[in-house]
């Protein structure tokens, strides 16, 4: 109790009032960081946890115990973390890390006033797209180009924009659901078109698809299967040899990518990934992909094509509600102006680099980890092994990168992660076959890494 309390005669048991209590100086700090409304909730609480107690009326006990149940409320529910699982393009994760380029230009975004729809030469309303179409339309020899929310909302918006009220032909193979129960058929029908299911499960021919063509049908859709395979006796229509048929028909031959890149993968020994340029050039009408996938940018769907189509989806009114904002507008500007330089994106790309990184870097980075990883988990079984990681988020589902990861077994796998995570910087793995392992292909910051390995007071035993 303060000198003050005790000069006022109050009782040991009974607390001061909330107001006295939030002027003591042991609590000026969290007032500081949480602000004072917090703070009064945090002491009424402890008063009532604690009434009838000699603590009640303890400063420093207070203090501890209202630090303890801001602390959640003060910090980040987003942190960051280490992921170790194996997945470069983890989506429970994030997805892409951006490039410092993106990353200043959104804080430059943020800090100010911008000429996010303002054309400072005329002095009149601009239009947010240009900051990205030029770039877009040089990097993949589209038309036009636009962008929206995510690459689910470019499809919606594509197919509402250029079939709403008709049908669309779909392969059966290619009727794809992804994370988050993203439909192909569902997505159509709230986009107001009528699917039309063409071929079999695994095999589907052009005379499919000029079969299914009615005075109703819009459009043709290719989907691309980014997040499975059918293997064995299968045949698919590529979308070169469906634009002859789109053309002649006059209908909409309209690609969804997926994932997407606007690089050749094959650059850096990995397998190939169509890309919108490949699409643009086979004569797709419009070519939709990701924005914070491969190509290594913010959240983004994007959507490139011939200048009637684009502009006509540009015009839909949901584009408005899917529209992007100026912050991760300007880290996509920055993002595609890499790709200018294609020579230096493993340089400053961070997707790339972590595709990019051979298993022999990764092993001799696992070497100089394992000492401190081994005293860390004292008692227990380390190693370094030889594992196959994944770059995630529908990219190549059946090609794996050849990694190294530190290893842990023995009992109580599931405690071990648990003390990983509940690390100052959490370290996220993955548990297969009675083994913890952290794939350290998209470790990027060993130092503090390794820090945390040094002061870990895991689980042995």
């Amino acid at each position: 109790m303060s000198r003050a309390d005790r000069a006022e005669g109050a009782p040991e048991n009974r607390p001061p009032s909330i107001d006295r209590m939030a002027g003591w100086p042991a609590l000026a700090s969290l007032i500081e960081r949480a602000g004072r409304p917090l703070v009064i909730e945090a002491l009424r609480a402890w008063v009532e946890a604690e009434r009838g107690t000699p603590d009640v009326a303890d400063e420093i006990a207070c203090a501890r115990w209202c630090a303890a149940r801001l602390a959640g409320l003060v910090q980040s529910s987003q942190r960051r973390v280490f992921n170790l699982t194996g997945t470069v393009l983890h989506t429970n994760l994030g997805r892409a890390v951006l490039a410092e380029e993106a990353i200043a230009a959104a804080v430059e975004a943020m800090r100010s006033p911008t000429t996010l729809e303002y054309d400072l030469g005329g002095g009149a309303r601009g239009e947010r797209d240009q900051h990205i179409a030029p770039w877009l339309c040089r990097l993949t020899g589209a038309e036009a180009a636009t962008a929206v929310n995510n690459n689910a909302a470019a499809v919606l918006l594509a197919l509402g924009a250029l079939a709403a009220g008709r049908e669309v032909i779909v392969s059966r193979g290619e009727l794809i659901e992804i994370g988050g129960a993203f439909r192909i058929p569902d997505i159509m029908a709230h986009a107001g078109c009528r699917l039309v299911e063409v071929g079999t499960t695994n095999r589907t021919h052009l005379k499919d698809y000029a079969a299914a063509i009615g005075p109703d049908t819009a459009a043709i859709m290719k989907v691309h299967p980014s997040n499975y395979a059918i293997q064995g006796f299968t045949k698919s229509v590529a979308a070169a040899e469906l634009v002859p048929l789109a053309r002649e028909k006059g209908l909409s031959l309209i690609e969804d990518l997926g994932s997407g890149t606007l690089a050749d993968l094959e650059t850096w020994g990995l397998p190939h990934e169509p890309t919108a340029r490949e699409a643009i050039e086979a004569g797709v009408d419009v070519v939709t992909f990701s924005g914070d996938k491969l190509l290594g940018g913010p959240q983004a769907g994007l959507l490139v094509g011939r200048r009637p189509l684009i502009e006509r989806i540009a015009r839909h009114p949901l584009k408005r509600a899917l529209r992007l904002d100026k912050v991760r507008l300007a880290a996509l500007e920055a993002t595609l102006r890499l790709y200018a330089d294609p020579t230096r994106l493993v340089e400053r790309l961070p997707t790339i680099r972590a595709l990019a990184r051979s298993a022999d870097e990764i092993r001799a980075q696992a070497e100089r980890l394992l000492p401190a990883f081994a005293r860390a988990l004292a008692g227990l079984q380390t190693s370094i092994e030889e594992v196959r990681g994944q770059i995630g988020s529908g990219a190549l589902p059946v090609d794996l990168l050849p990694s190294f990861a530190l290893a842990v077994r023995g009992k109580g796998l599931d405690k071990i992660a648990n003390a990983f995570r509940a690390l100052p910087i959490p370290v996220i793995g993955r548990i297969a076959d009675g083994t913890l392992f952290f794939d350290l292909r998209t470790l990027d910051d060993e130092a503090a890494f390794a820090a945390q390995l040094d002061t870990f007071d895991g689980v042995a035993g």
